[in-house]
């Protein structure tokens, strides 16, 4: 896993003040407003895609470093791949101006429901992305775009308990088992700082979903934070599995993708009280001149022989059905929570916008992990 790669889910100060300027577009479901983003002229299907220039902003090392050579052969348009080190970064660039240059951009869920509402992101014409057929049907039930009406999904997955089989002593089932350690996993134990993360081990264990905005169930959330705290070793997002193969940290909560299972002494499992599902999307900016060459990237990519990589080397589960069955049998024992059938997946429950109420997140993250 690259350096760069582990801030894909990072979450500054600045998410909340982002997304206010999205957040007058939304309905109170957190869905674009009124009837949604309205749809350009109807694209030209014969469209000759050697004429367009198409440049994509992704997380480095989030595709293949070959790809937009293989997309110049294989379809004739020239590509520029430009990188963002979080949702936030990109987010911002995409609505400070009327054309960010940017045509295709990577976010994760929650951004793109966002900047739909805001009526910045163009439709998915579906019908010039024939490979939308490799996807699984479970992947137009996502809650931030039901359907995949204005994103494609390229990754999903969920977070649970990452573990040192040899020094828990048992297989951790809870969330409690994080938030009140026993003894053996006491001062050992590590917990995601992103804000929307460091939330859900407490959302779960107490019933709540992981949308609450709700005031009683925040204060509750933030007290049993607090005194998770002191059997904590770290607030850690990029190190954790460092810390599990060396034996300092003994059990941590974890995105599934980089819990290291190929060391048999580690092992990954997903609380009793549940997860989330987090997805990473494909969108097409509405300003872009180069949408037919967009439609056909999205295409490209969700060739199985493309998509597959991105399970083969980042060990993220792709939503194609053709994809998944690409990986190598050795690989998904070594990373078995690749193997995680979809529907199993879909019992986490997605992460979606929520414009305002987020700075009440920002405020108590920076409440619970000062000191």
């Amino acid at each position: 896993m690259s350096g760069a790669l582990r801030f894909r889910h990072v979450s500054m100060a600045a998410t909340a003040a982002v997304l206010a300027l999205l957040l007058p577009a939304c309905g109170g479901d957190g869905q674009p407003g009124g009837s949604g983003p309205a749809a350009s002229a109807s694209l030209d299907p014969e469209a000759d895609l050697r004429e367009q220039r198409l440049t994509v902003s992704n997380w480095d090392g989030y595709m293949p470093k070959d790809l937009p050579a293989r997309f110049k052969s294989a379809v004739g348009t020239p590509m520029t791949v430009a990188r963002h080190s979080t949702n936030e970064e990109i987010v911002a660039k995409l609505t400070a101006s009327a054309d960010s240059g940017i045509d295709v951009a990577f976010v994760s869920g929650q951004y793109a429901q966002a900047l739909a509402a805001q009526g910045l992101l163009e439709p998915i014409h579906h019908d010039l992305v024939p490979h939308l057929k490799n996807l699984d049907p479970l992947a137009a039930r996502l809650a931030h775009d039901k359907g995949n009406v204005y994103s494609v999904p390229y990754t999903w997955g969920t977070t649970g308990l990452c573990y040192r089989k040899d020094l828990v002593g048992r297989t951790p089932d809870s969330w409690n088992d994080l938030l009140k350690p026993s003894a053996a996993v006491k001062g050992r134990a590590t917990m995601l700082k992103t804000e929307r993360w460091l939330f859900l081990p407490a959302q779960k264990a107490l019933g709540y979903s992981v949308n609450t905005t709700d005031e009683q169930q925040l204060s509750r959330i933030k007290e049993l934070l607090l005194s998770a705290k002191d059997g904590l070793l770290a607030y850690d997002d990029t190190t954790f599995g460092d810390r599990l193969t060396s034996g300092e940290a003994a059990l941590a909560e974890a995105w599934d993708g980089w819990c290291p299972t190929d060391d048999k002494r580690i092992g990954f499992v997903v609380p009793k009280e549940g997860s989330d599902l987090w997805t990473d999307t494909m969108v097409i900016l509405k300003s872009s001149k180069n949408k037919e060459a967009a439609h056909a990237f999205i295409d490209y990519v969700l060739d199985p022989k493309t998509h597959s990589w991105v399970a083969s080397n980042i060990f993220y589960k792709v939503p194609n059905t053709a994809a998944m069955a690409e990986l190598d049998p050795a690989l998904l024992k070594r990373y078995p929570a690749l193997a995680m059938p979809p529907g199993q997946l879909l019992k986490g429950e997605s992460v979606v916008d929520l414009g305002d109420a987020a700075t009440a997140y920002t405020r108590i993250v920076t409440e619970v992990t000062a000191g």
